[in-house]
């Protein structure tokens, strides 16, 4: 059953996942990347900046740095650890590069993904902030545009409920437990009609949904407190770990680099004819790449219309630093390892054993210790990341539904439970799930992008020659 389900779902993501695609999400980052300037570089030290220094007087109901960790909360995952290995080990390490310049134009996109979510949100009497591609495209392209807007919170929903928000983290979080504790699967229990798992697998999605239960009954501000506390530990930890396994290997890095840049653009001459097609490389790059950072996916500026902010750009500026965070650092540290191991080449592997072998031949460690350390670091991102898709999915819910809080209540505990479920699904048919919803989800908010281009470029000029009058009033 589970093989003809896989077939039926790697077609219908070759649809979708096919080059149109592709070929939109990456035109609006080039686009927006020209039109701005190149912003994501200019105005990255600013950015970076911003990230750490609340604004004092703006409206909204966590800070900047609450809404940022909440957004990265929901990117750094899975997708930085199991989505980088599936990209290397399905299109070679090129993919790697490709997920690179993805990400590069993708921080253009998901500035004007923040900064369109600050103008276009609404806050109610209760200081309530409601925004994201649904309010800008209603608000921002006018209410003709209405159909388009419930689409992108249709399929919001079915993102968060069935792919990047429950199936595939519980799915990574259970696999990585799995290999730790119970790699050769000696404490089994037969389930009837699913099939045979680790007891270490049943223990840990219980207390995974029970831990989700208790954050999510907290809505927003308790979700960002959670998150603020463990995003940054968690992703300072993973560098660090990163980093050693690059010291150690040091001078695997420059033939690294030439395999990645190589895959690019031939891959069968680094895959010995296994994997041949440039545009497969491109396609899983990009795909996993956007899974990962979300730029493009809309998902980011549901979090940032949250943010205590009364400035546009000042949002998208710190938005804009989830995705250097998220793919230009986290996941180039996971790629690099990968690489410069050989892990995608190890047969038999596939998801978080890719990353597990990197990591247990890779570091300095004995091997339990490494893979120790990579389940701790994949458990925190995965359950930060199920926090922050709930919300995103609440709040496409309450867009669709106008608020019923009834609904939004039998929402939360569906979800809690496809979390409970999500150990049993195939790796495999999680990962295409994901990448189809993904971009489905992906195309309003690309089509609003472009439409609203002029007002991110607008609203950018009027920032920064306001912030360049005050600079020079202060400086006479």
């Amino acid at each position: 059953m589970w093989s003809n389900l896989n077939d039926i779902l790697v077609k219908i993501n070759d649809f979708v996942w096919g080059t149109p695609l592709i070929v939109l999400i990456l035109a609006g980052g080039i686009l927006l990347t020209l039109r701005l300037g190149f912003t994501q570089i200019r105005k990255l030290p600013l950015a970076l900046k911003y990230m750490v220094k609340n604004e004092e007087g703006g409206e909204g109901e966590v800070t900047s740095f609450g809404a940022l960790c909440t957004a990265l909360s929901a990117t750094i995952g899975t997708g930085n650890i199991v989505g980088v290995a599936t990209a290397i080990a399905e299109g070679g390490p090129g993919a790697l590069f490709w997920m690179e310049i993805a990400a590069f134009f993708g921080m253009a996109t998901k500035y004007a993904e923040g900064l369109l979510a600050v103008k276009y949100r609404v806050v109610d009497k209760d200081n309530h902030a409601l925004g994201g591609p649904f309010y800008y495209i209603e608000r921002g392209m006018g209410d003709k545009w209405k159909w388009l807007a419930k689409i992108f919170a249709f399929f919001g929903i079915c993102v968060g409920l069935f792919s990047i928000g429950t199936f595939t983290q519980v799915n990574g979080i259970a696999s990585a437990v799995n290999n730790f504790f119970d790699p050769g699967m000696n404490w089994t229990v037969s389930i009837p009609g699913i099939g045979t798992y680790s007891w270490t697998v049943v223990i840990a999605s219980l207390i995974l949904t029970v831990c989700v239960a208790l954050v999510l009954i907290g809505g927003i501000k308790r979700i960002a407190n959670v998150s603020q506390v463990i995003v940054p530990f968690m992703a300072v930890l993973y560098f660090a770990v990163c980093l050693i396994l690059m010291v150690c290997n040091l001078s695997e890095i420059p033939n690294a680099f030439k395999v990645i840049i190589q895959g690019a653009f031939n891959p069968s001459a680094v895959t010995g004819g296994i994997i041949g097609s440039m545009i497969v490389a491109m396609q899983k790059g990009v795909a996993r790449g956007i899974f990962s950072n979300e730029a493009g996916l809309g998902s980011a500026p549901i979090a940032a219309a949250a943010a205590k902010t009364k400035e546009p750009v000042r949002q998208g500026l710190v938005s804009m630093t989830g995705t250097f965070i998220d793919t230009i650092v986290i996941c180039t540290m996971t790629g690099l390892s990968i690489v410069l191991t050989g892990a995608w080449q190890i047969e038999g592997l596939e998801g978080v054993g890719i990353t597990n072998y990197a990591f247990s031949h890779g570091l300095p460690f004995a091997p339990q210790v490494s893979s120790f350390i990579l389940m701790i670091c994949l458990v925190f991102f995965a359950f930060t990341t199920i926090l922050g898709w709930d919300y995103y999915s609440e709040r496409c819910l309450e867009y669709l539904n106008g608020g019923n809080q009834k609904a939004l209540l039998v929402f939360r505990w569906i979800y809690i439970l496809a979390i409970f479920i999500g150990p049993y699904m195939t790796v495999k048919a999680v990962w295409t799930i994901a990448d189809i919803f993904n971009g489905l989800m992906a195309v309003p908010n690309m089509i609003a992008l472009f439409a609203l281009s002029g007002v991110v470029v607008n609203e950018t000029k009027k920032y920064f020659n306001k912030l360049k009058e005050k600079t020079s009033t202060e400086a006479d």
